[in-house]
Protein backbone atom coordinates (compact mmCIF):
# COMPACT_ATOMS: atom_id res chain seq x y z
CA UNK A 1 0.00 0.00 0.00
CA UNK A 2 1.00 3.38 -0.70
CA UNK A 3 2.61 5.59 2.01
CA UNK A 4 2.63 9.12 0.36
CA UNK A 5 -0.25 11.31 -0.22
CA UNK A 6 0.05 11.55 -3.88
CA UNK A 7 0.79 7.72 -4.30
CA UNK A 8 -2.50 7.27 -2.43
CA UNK A 9 -4.29 9.47 -4.75
CA UNK A 10 -2.70 7.81 -7.81
CA UNK A 11 -4.01 4.69 -7.05
CA UNK A 12 -7.25 5.70 -5.98
CA UNK A 13 -7.60 7.40 -10.11
CA UNK A 14 -6.00 4.43 -11.21
CA UNK A 15 -8.51 2.63 -9.71
CA UNK A 16 -11.45 4.89 -11.18
CA UNK A 17 -9.78 5.03 -14.60
CA UNK A 18 -9.46 0.93 -14.50
CA UNK A 19 -13.05 0.61 -14.14
CA UNK A 20 -14.31 2.78 -16.53
CA UNK A 21 -12.03 1.11 -18.75
CA UNK A 22 -13.05 -2.44 -18.07
CA UNK A 23 -16.89 -0.75 -18.86
CA UNK A 24 -16.01 0.12 -22.31
CA UNK A 25 -13.78 -2.90 -23.17
CA UNK A 26 -16.95 -5.18 -21.84
CA UNK A 27 -19.13 -3.52 -23.62
CA UNK A 28 -17.10 -3.83 -26.72
CA UNK A 29 -17.24 -7.38 -26.06
CA UNK A 30 -20.43 -8.19 -25.32
CA UNK A 31 -21.49 -6.37 -28.82
CA UNK A 32 -19.13 -8.25 -30.56
CA UNK A 33 -20.47 -11.38 -29.32
CA UNK A 34 -24.15 -10.39 -29.59
CA UNK A 35 -23.77 -9.98 -33.11
CA UNK A 36 -22.11 -13.71 -33.30
CA UNK A 37 -24.70 -14.85 -31.61
CA UNK A 38 -27.88 -13.61 -34.09
CA UNK A 39 -25.53 -14.10 -37.12
CA UNK A 40 -25.61 -18.26 -36.06
CA UNK A 41 -29.01 -18.14 -35.24
CA UNK A 42 -29.99 -16.61 -38.65
CA UNK A 43 -31.36 -13.83 -37.28
CA UNK A 44 -31.19 -11.29 -39.93
CA UNK A 45 -33.25 -8.44 -38.86
CA UNK A 46 -31.62 -8.46 -35.13
CA UNK A 47 -27.94 -9.13 -36.77
CA UNK A 48 -28.24 -5.79 -38.75
CA UNK A 49 -29.52 -4.01 -35.58
CA UNK A 50 -26.67 -5.25 -33.19
CA UNK A 51 -24.07 -4.93 -36.08
CA UNK A 52 -25.17 -1.59 -36.10
CA UNK A 53 -24.84 -0.92 -32.23
CA UNK A 54 -21.41 -3.10 -32.16
CA UNK A 55 -20.43 -0.44 -34.84
CA UNK A 56 -20.66 2.52 -32.60
CA UNK A 57 -19.30 0.74 -29.40
CA UNK A 58 -16.72 0.09 -31.26
CA UNK A 59 -15.99 3.53 -32.95
CA UNK A 60 -16.49 4.90 -28.99
CA UNK A 61 -13.65 2.65 -27.62
CA UNK A 62 -11.42 3.57 -30.37
CA UNK A 63 -12.04 7.12 -29.58
CA UNK A 64 -11.12 6.84 -26.10
CA UNK A 65 -7.92 5.56 -27.18
CA UNK A 66 -8.87 1.97 -25.15
CA UNK A 67 -8.59 0.11 -28.29
CA UNK A 68 -6.37 0.82 -31.60
CA UNK A 69 -7.82 2.57 -34.41
CA UNK A 70 -6.50 -0.28 -36.37
CA UNK A 71 -7.54 -2.67 -34.42
CA UNK A 72 -11.13 -0.96 -34.33
CA UNK A 73 -11.34 -1.26 -37.95
CA UNK A 74 -10.32 -4.73 -37.89
CA UNK A 75 -13.35 -5.84 -35.60
CA UNK A 76 -15.91 -4.03 -37.68
CA UNK A 77 -14.47 -5.46 -40.66
CA UNK A 78 -14.77 -8.77 -39.55
CA UNK A 79 -17.80 -8.15 -38.16
CA UNK A 80 -19.16 -7.34 -41.58
CA UNK A 81 -17.37 -10.02 -43.07
CA UNK A 82 -19.31 -12.29 -40.88
CA UNK A 83 -22.62 -10.73 -41.46
CA UNK A 84 -22.11 -10.69 -45.22
CA UNK A 85 -22.00 -14.37 -44.86
CA UNK A 86 -25.97 -14.92 -44.50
Amino acid sequence: MPIIKSAKKALRQAKSREARNRKWKDAVRIAVKTVQKFVVAKNIEDSKKALSSAYKTIDKAAKKHLIQKNKASRMKSRLAKLAGKQ
